[in-house]
């Protein structure tokens, strides 16, 4: 996909599944199942998808997935995908861990960061070692020090490495990175989640990241279990959904595993998704 000076595309990490239940929150089996069904241990199919953009000189990668620093245990609990891994989809696309020069962490929740880093000789490195991280320094602070609600969605070895090796820079609120690539801060699943803006040659892209993680959460009350501030997010998914139909901008979906991207057609409070094709 073309966005002015940009190149945007989609590199999966895979496919894995967490719990229906907690991914539909106060909404009940019956309605979500249609949706999503789940596996025989309740579990939904859903993507890890990253973006990879590039222009004005720079080669980004937007969120790292879950990455391989998994035991046997833990990738049968999640059910991860063994084949299409990020670094491979990279690679297809011609980058090489060495090339990228910013990686963008929507929030340090394992599955979104989880290529930061790679074990080389029994330890955990950065795997992007010429990129500066780029994450809100309140996430990055939580991450450090989560409390017993979350603890179990921030693992150390993806972030801790970024911190020994010098290589995080930290933004405090909405910010621009280069012209044309935005952050802006979208508390509700985390306190110091953000989202990312693409805008180019007049069309604007949207990483809804943790906001809106599938088609399926598009509907204002259906909001993740995991979520610290679900008012928080209801009320950021009634302020932003309606512009992003109204002004036409390309959603793009962190979870979906069928429509990465789409633009949405708002029919009173209801929200659809159109897919976009990527090429």
């Amino acid at each position: 996909m073309k966005l002015g000076d940009w190149t945007l595309d989609l590199v999966t990490d895979g496919l894995f599944g967490l719990d229906g239940g907690a991914m539909y929150g106060v909404v009940p089996r019956p309605l979500w199942e249609k949706k999503t069904p789940p596996d025989s241990r309740n579990r939904i199919r859903m993507a890890m998808n990253c973006w990879l953009l590039r222009g004005r000189g720079e080669t980004v990668l937007v969120e790292t997935g879950a990455g391989e620093k998994w035991d046997a245990k833990h990738a049968e609990i999640y059910n991860f995908e063994r084949e299409n891994r990020l670094l491979g989809n990279l690679q297809a696309r011609g980058v090489r861990p060495e090339d990228v020069s910013l990686v963008v962490n929507t929030h340090l929740h394992f599955d979104h960061c989880g290529w930061n880093t790679r074990v080389e000789e029994g330890r955990a490195v950065p795997t992007f070692p010429n990129a500066r991280y780029v994450v809100q320094r309140g996430e990055l602070d939580h991450a450090r020090g989560p409390n017993e609600r979350d603890r179990a969605s921030y693992l150390p070895d993806n972030f801790a490495p970024v911190d020994q090796a010098g290589l995080w820079r930290t933004v405090e609120g909405d910010a621009s990175l280069v012209p044309g690539l935005d952050l802006v801060v979208m508390p509700g699943h985390t306190s110091d989640m953000q989202c990312v803006k693409i805008t180019g040659d007049g069309r604007t892209a949207f990483l809804l990241a943790d906001l809106v993680p599938t088609r399926a959460h598009l509907a204002y009350p259906w909001i993740m279990s995991y979520d610290l501030y679900p008012m928080t997010t209801l009320d950021n998914k009634k302020k932003w959904l309606p512009r992003i139909a109204r002004e036409g901008w390309i959603c793009l979906f962190g979870h979906d595993p069928d429509v990465p991207a789409a633009r949405l057609i708002q029919r009173d409070d209801k929200f659809e998704a159109e897919a976009v094709p990527l090429d």
